[in-house]
């Protein structure tokens, strides 16, 4: 057993015992309600178990992001494949080309030079003439042999490269295979931890997390760090109206829909759907698009959480994101501070305002702020 589940193990065991034991019916007054486990043991659990989701989703990042090189090397390997077909055929006919003019000049030799046979011809003229033919057949047949000797360098340097595309291609899925297990690994970390828990303590948890994230929001919201509201340009309209489709759909790492998504499975599938693709990845989104501050957010613009840049929502306005939280839970509405922000990016910075807007219509209960629980 891991150091964390190793310790989440002794912290769930309290968290059981405290809400779980037994109370001693007293003999004059009346039971007095559960309190539920201590604050501070919640926090302890919560802490934990983010964790472990936490890295659950870097290895689904890794994960997406060595999916994403694969279809480029995939691709690339095709190519190379394809332009080495093409130039084995162009040295094919190359070869022949030679070989007809190796006969051709077997069957029309002679020991007599082209200088001498014009001094000896009768009619001068008609030997010129004939000695223009000689040297543009010869210059014929200097362009096919320098044409055949580029064909073979052509077909070398193509197949070394599609030897080393494939030798990539084959490393890149053996990451791929690799980084899968990962994933799978810390995901079942997470089903050991939920596991270990009593419905009554997952719900404790879960009404501790909204508490938390509640206080957070509210904090963040009163820091005046987003401005007035403003309206999204004409892609990121379609961004957010995207996402808003997919509410309630569930989160399955590594999927881009139609069905499931992962975090930055939605985000960049919202504005491919746009007509604006971005990269995949929640990190490199963070990497290659437009840093903006989070007193610009307009709808339809993405929020990146985490040092490590490992989580990704869609703004949709008003202190709101659509996202993809988690394992077990659905494409939601939550509050902009419900994990720890590290920065906005603007897939499209030269998209002007639309001069009027109206925000699509959420379903009834998308905004409380709410999450789904821990399932088990």
């Amino acid at each position: 057993m891991s150091g964390i589940l190793l310790r989440l193990a002794c912290t769930a065991a309290v968290a059981a015992a405290t809400v779980l034991a037994p109370v001693p019916a007293p003999t004059t007054a009346a039971p007095k309600p559960d309190p539920g486990p201590p604050p501070a043991t919640l926090a302890y659990l919560l802490t934990d178990l983010q964790t472990l989701y936490r890295k659950a989703e870097q290895a689904t990042e890794a994960y997406n992001a060595t999916e994403e090189r694969l279809k480029k090397q995939r691709a690339e390997t095709g190519r190379l494949n394809r332009a080495l077909a093409h130039a084995r055929l162009s040295l094919h006919d190359s070869r022949g080309e030679v070989g007809r003019l190796a006969r051709q000049q077997y069957q029309t030799s002679t020991d007599i030079s082209p200088y001498v046979q014009l001094l000896l011809a009768r009619d001068p003229q008609h030997a010129i003439e004939q000695g223009h033919v000689i040297g543009r057949i010869a210059r014929e047949r200097a362009d096919t042999i320098n044409r055949l000797t580029g064909d073979e360098r052509k077909a070398d340097e193509l197949a070394r490269k599609a030897r080393k595309a494939l030798d990539a291609q084959l490393t890149l899925t053996d990451r791929r295979k690799k980084e899968r297990d990962q994933v799978v690994k810390r995901l079942h970390d997470v089903e050991e931890l939920l596991a270990s828990l009593s419905r009554d303590q997952l719900a404790a948890l879960s009404e501790f997390e909204r508490n938390g994230i509640t206080k957070a929001q509210k904090k963040f919201m009163a820091s005046g760090a987003l401005s007035s509201a403003r309206p999204p340009s004409a892609e990121g309209d379609r961004a957010v109206r995207y996402v808003v489709g997919q509410l309630g759909k569930p989160y399955e790492w590594g999927a881009e829909g139609p069905k499931s998504y992962d975090c930055s499975g939605l985000t960049s599938q919202a504005w491919a759907e746009a007509g604006a693709p971005i990269p995949r990845t929640s990190q490199e989104q963070w990497k290659r698009l437009k840093r903006i501050p989070l007193a610009e957010l307009r709808p339809g613009d993405l929020v990146v959480y985490f040092p490590e840049a490992t989580h990704v929502a869609l703004y949709l306005g008003d202190g709101m994101v659509v996202q993809a939280p988690r394992p077990g839970a659905k494409v939601k509405v939550s509050p902009i501070a419900a994990n720890p922000l590290l920065g906005a990016v603007r897939p499209d910075p030269s998209g002007k305002p639309l001069r009027r807007y109206a925000p699509p219509k959420l379903p009834r209960g998308a905004t409380d702020g709410s999450d789904e629980g821990y399932d088990r």
